[in-house]
């Protein structure tokens, strides 16, 4: 928890110096079946139309649900602690989670969260990750945030980078649409196969690096002229992430199965977001041209 605390300090400072005008609302918040929260949000900075990131600490007895939600390793847990079905599963977990929607269309949003899931304090995992989601394309850009993860990662395992960059762009899929909602980045679940020190400091890494590896980008393109018809390719690409997060985001799911916050859970929605009957970008067009990254994952370092 201290060291998520710090985290959010660091990426909310970050965030208010790049945007010049912009400052987060802290708003905590208590769980009548145990824990709470600090919520940090920005609305209508200069440059950011809406930044969020919560942190949370909750303890409870959840149902079943809300840990198949959790976790894909759900039937492997309940077996273990020898549940029944319909027997509550006891549980505390301590997240920090960052959904940062930017005004200009050329700026991509980009999405944390890192935390640590112990179940009966027999079972414990750590998961998380940063991604991008761009509107455009621009290939620095994405060298520069992946290149800042995989150093990281190659600190720890030489395998990490290249599993977690996967995993996140199997994870941040679209199935219905067979797109992914951004760029990628890492995201990991499940994270126990090493001592909690090590996984600890490797989390608390990746947090640290959220602002090096976002900030550049944006500050690279916070001014750049735009068009309407970039704005509105903007809040379609909106409407995609709005898509995977109240479909298939396993976070969002299971704040909603356990009796989370409902503020919390749901900041991570863009404001505005479209949706337009059967649209398809023009061919040879700036959008086709990262469509077809959205469409298949590839390496970018």
């Amino acid at each position: 928890e201290a060291m998520l605390r710090r985290g959010q300090e660091k990426v909310c400072a970050a965030i208010e110096k790049c945007d010049g005008k912009g400052k987060f609302r802290a708003d905590a918040w208590m769980r009548e079946d145990g824990g709470g929260g600090i919520s940090k949000v920005m609305a209508d900075g200069n440059v950011w139309e809406k930044a969020g990131v919560n942190l949370s600490v909750v303890w409870g007895n959840m149902p079943q649900a809300a840990l198949a939600a959790a976790t894909e390793r759900a039937s492997e847990y309940i077996e273990k602690l020898g549940l029944k079905p319909g027997d509550r599963v006891p549980f505390w977990v301590c997240g920090l989670s960052c959904v940062m929607h930017p005004k200009n269309p050329h700026c991509p949003t980009m999405h944390f969260n890192y935390r640590l899931f112990e179940i009966n304090n027999e079972i414990w995992w750590f998961a998380g990750g940063t991604d991008i989601t761009p509107a455009y394309l621009d290939e620095e850009d994405m060298k520069h945030f992946h290149g800042s993860y995989k150093k990281i990662c190659d600190k720890y395992d030489q395998y990490f980078y290249e599993e977690f960059k996967k995993w996140a762009d199997e994870y941040f899929l679209i199935k219905h649409r067979g797109e992914t909602r951004g760029l990628g980045g890492i995201f990991f679940d499940d994270l126990n196969d090493r001592d909690q020190e090590t996984l600890f400091k490797f989390c608390e890494e990746c947090l640290d690096n959220v602002p090096t590896a976002y900030v550049p980008i944006i500050e690279k393109h916070k001014t750049d002229p735009f068009t309407e018809e970039q704005k509105r390719w903007q809040l379609l690409r909106r409407g995609r992430y709005t898509e995977f997060n109240l479909v298939y985001d396993r976070g969002t799911i299971f704040g909603l199965k356990a009796g989370g916050r409902i503020e919390s859970i749901l900041m991570t929605l863009p404001e505005l977001a479209r949706w337009e009957y059967d649209h398809h970008p023009a061919p040879g067009s700036e959008e086709e041209k990262i469509m077809a990254a959205f469409r298949t994952p590839r390496s970018w370092v």
